[in-house]
């Protein structure tokens, strides 16, 4: 079980990797700007999955044993990711945008990884009597809630690739991608063995009516600038060159 694990979750980094190659073909930035972002997708995902399993076990947190425990998150691994590709971006003086270049790549790596879980028994759903629910070793029939979300993901990756081969919503796929998914995890988070909070949603659902609204702004906030850009440069295309005879 845990060769087959190991197996698909690299087959889900290489074929991320190799899709990302081509994708990032159109990001006109140089090889060590390349390198440097994907240090930072790399460092904030991996923070950002185990942040808040460290942040829940406070004396673990403190010998730093909480980073190596068991417990990961692809909602906010995927949060942290976006965060440190920003971050690297600030850090590195990039102005191009990138995130059109992670979103399909992401996506599919996101899918694969998700048959990896499946065949570990691990996100599994709640009991269920469908015809398609599986027995995971404990005797109960379950949601494949694992499979549900790889069929999301590859669905989510063709639509995001169909966008990306046609320049529609530049610059705003990877907020895209991420919205979805957010949506998609709260409705499947009633189907999903988690732990209630308040008002009987999970912590994932509270996350994601957090995280929707933010990144709906960041869209807003990036629509708008590109918006004003474009009206400045079409004024300056406009207006007579100074020395030009009248």
């Amino acid at each position: 079980m845990d060769v087959a694990y190991s197996s698909i979750m690299l087959t889900a980094v290489t074929v991320g990797f190799l899709i990302s190659r081509k994708t990032q073909r159109f990001v006109s930035v140089g090889r060590f700007e390349r390198m440097g972002i994907a240090l930072g997708a790399v460092c904030g995902g991996i923070i950002g999955a185990k942040l808040p399993f460290v942040l829940a076990d406070w004396p673990d947190l403190v010998s730093g044993r909480a980073w190596f425990a068991d417990g990961k998150t692809i909602m906010f691994g995927l949060v942290g990711g976006y965060a440190g590709v920003e971050l690297m971006k600030w850090a590195l003086d990039i102005r191009v945008k990138t995130g059109d270049s992670f979103a399909v790549p992401v996506a599919v790596a996101v899918g694969i990884g998700r048959l990896g879980c499946f065949t570990a028994g691990c996100c599994h759903g709640t009991a269920s009597s469908l015809p398609w629910a599986v027995d995971f070793g404990d005797g109960i029939f379950r949601h494949p809630t694992q499979l549900y979300e790889f069929a999301f993901h590859i669905g989510i990756a063709g639509v995001l690739a169909w966008l990306f081969g046609r320049k529609m919503l530049s610059g705003q796929l990877f907020k895209l991608y991420l919205v979805a998914y957010f949506g998609y995890r709260f409705a499947t988070e009633f189907i999903r063995p988690e732990p209630k909070l308040w008002l009987d949603l999970t912590g994932y659902q509270w996350a994601a009516l957090a995280f929707i609204p933010l990144f709906l702004g960041l869209w807003y906030h990036d629509a708008t600038k590109m918006v004003i850009s474009a009206a400045r440069g079409a004024e300056d295309n406009l207006r007579p060159e100074s020395g030009t005879a009248t």
